[in-house]
C-alpha cells in the first residue's frame, strides 16, 4: 500500500468511526424549530425557558450560530428531549434518535397514512441502496 493510500485509507476509517466531527448546526437549528412549533411553544417562549434571549433562539434555529453544551443541554430541557434528538445529525451512533422520530413520526397516522409511509419508505430504502451501490435485497 502506498503512502497516498494509506492516508487515504486512514482518513475514511476516521469519518467512519466519528474521528472528524462536523457539527451540522443547521440540521440542529430544523431539529429545534420543528420541536418548538410541535409544542406550540414561540421563540419567546422557548428562550424563556431555556434561559436564552429570544433572537439568540432565532440564530440557532436558522443555524447562524454555534452552541455550547450548556446551552444544549438547556434547549433539550426545555423541549423535553433528550440532546441526542437535537444532535442526531451531527452523531455517528443516532440509531435510536431516528428510531424515535420515525416512531413520533407514525403515532398519530390512521392505518391509510401508516400503510402509504410504510410504502414510500420501502420505496425510498430501496432507491437509496441502487443509489449507494448496496446490493438489492
Amino acid at each position: 500500500m502506498s503512502e497516498k493510500d494509506l492516508q487515504s485509507y486512514i482518513t475514511i476509517v476516521k469519518e467512519v468511526i466519528g474521528l472528524h466531527i462536523e457539527i451540522d448546526y443547521a440540521a440542529i437549528g430544523v431539529r429545534i424549530r420543528r420541536l418548538r412549533k410541535a409544542q406550540e411553544l414561540t421563540q419567546q417562549n422557548l428562550a424563556e425557558l431555556a434561559g436564552l434571549e429570544p433572537s439568540n433562539i432565532s440564530h440557532i434555529e436558522r443555524g447562524a450560530t454555534k452552541l455550547s453544551l450548556p446551552t444544549i443541554v438547556n434547549i433539550a430541557n426545555a423541549l423535553h428531549v433528550t440532546v441526542d434528538d437535537l444532535l442526531c445529525d451531527s452523531l455517528s451512533a443516532a440509531e435510536r434518535a431516528y428510531d424515535k422520530a420515525a416512531e413520533e413520526l407514525l403515532a398519530d397516522c390512521n392505518m391509510r397514512e401508516r400503510k402509504i409511509l410504510t410504502e414510500a419508505m420501502f420505496s425510498l430504502k430501496e432507491t437509496l441502496r441502487q443509489v449507494d451501490g448496496y446490493p438489492e435485497s
